[in-house]
């Protein structure tokens, strides 16, 4: 039997949504593939971009292949809407590529939970916008975001 995630659903609070996309937030922000799949079913369906992924497997093969290319990867979370086991969520993170050119990439999922509040379900939609590195507004140490570092809302993102 898989371990719970609280919090878990229906997501009946605007703060016990917030706290769910928090959690995603700061394991993605470790980049550790393992370590974040387990926040996913093991059938989880995955469309990322134009790619379509099944399986904790899979998805670990996909952040891996994420993260050896996206360098120095920063990422901020924020609530969009919920309702009941599905959350609706907007992001931007920052990165390099191995050359040095930096990017914010921006973008929407769309989140369904299992009643043990794993994912089983995620939707993402990104785009990649070249940036100066001159124009970063994500300079915190790698790892999880500081809680008084801004929010997408504050950065006007």
């Amino acid at each position: 039997m898989e371990t719970e995630r609280p919090p878990l659903p229906p997501f009946t609070t605007v703060e016990a949504a917030v706290r769910k996309v928090r959690l995603a937030e700061d394991a993605w922000n470790t980049r550790d593939p393992e370590r974040v799949a387990l926040a996913y079913t093991p059938d989880s369906q995955w469309r990322n971009r134009a790619e379509f992924l099944e399986g904790r497997p899979a998805i670990v093969a996909f952040l891996s292949r994420k993260w050896n290319r996206e360098l120095d990867y920063r990422l901020i979370k924020e609530l969009w809407a919920f309702r009941e086991n599905r959350l609706a969520v907007r992001f931007a993170y920052e990165w390099h590529d191995d050359s040095g050119n930096w990017f914010r990439s921006y973008g929407n999922e769309l989140w369904e939970f299992d009643e043990r509040g794993l994912m089983r379900r995620r939707v993402a939609s990104i785009n990649d916008a070249p940036i100066r590195e001159t124009d970063r507004k994500y300079h915190w140490p790698l790892g999880r975001r500081p809680d008084d570092h801004p929010s997408l809302s504050d950065l006007g993102l």
